[in-house]
């Protein structure tokens, strides 16, 4: 029996965890809060910017970043989309078969080396998929906020996932 508390009971005493929402369990307009938060440090920025091949010297070298108006190294949107959005998979697609897209993405105010960032999620829409009986696609809008509660960024971001009954 799975609950939507996380975890199954296997028998007495002993339950398995078993994370994230089946399309079943998804309702227009909950939010959920995902947590914990992360604070960002100088490694994450600088990794992930020299992984995705970004060598802006604001994300990169403190110098730069120094002369201009942040005065100090300004985490690159990547950075900031990437941890936003993997806060969420814990419970909007640990259980995804798919992701179809992320729109309407919005950065909205700097984050900076230090920076604890939190995310949320509406859902917005969800449908029985039309070619995949036993799977359904949720919209869900995604909003990440900094320790002052700031918002920092927004998208939306659809899925495909299974309807509770195909586990069954």
């Amino acid at each position: 029996m799975t609950d939507r508390f996380g975890y199954i009971k296997l028998a007495d005493g002993r339950y398995r965890e078993d994370k994230g929402f089946y399309y079943d369990d998804f309702e227009v307009g909950m939010v959920i809060e995902h947590r914990p938060g992360r604070t960002l440090t100088t490694t994450d920025n600088i990794w992930q910017s020299l992984i995705a091949m970004n060598q802006h010297p604001l994300h990169i070298e403190a110098e730069f970043a120094r002369q201009t108006e942040f005065k100090e190294l300004l985490m690159s949107s990547l950075v900031t989309f990437n941890v936003i959005n993997g806060m969420t998979v814990h419970s909007l697609s640990q259980k995804a078969i798919a992701n179809l897209g992320w729109d309407e993405v919005r950065l909205t105010h700097p984050v900076f080396v230090g920076d604890t960032l939190f995310a949320e999620s509406e859902i917005l829409e969800r449908r029985p998929s039309k070619s995949r009986p036993q799977q359904g696609i949720v919209t869900a809008r995604t909003t990440g906020s900094n320790q002052d509660g700031k918002t920092v960024i927004t998208y939306k971001r659809t899925f495909l996932v299974p309807m509770r009954s195909a586990v069954a």
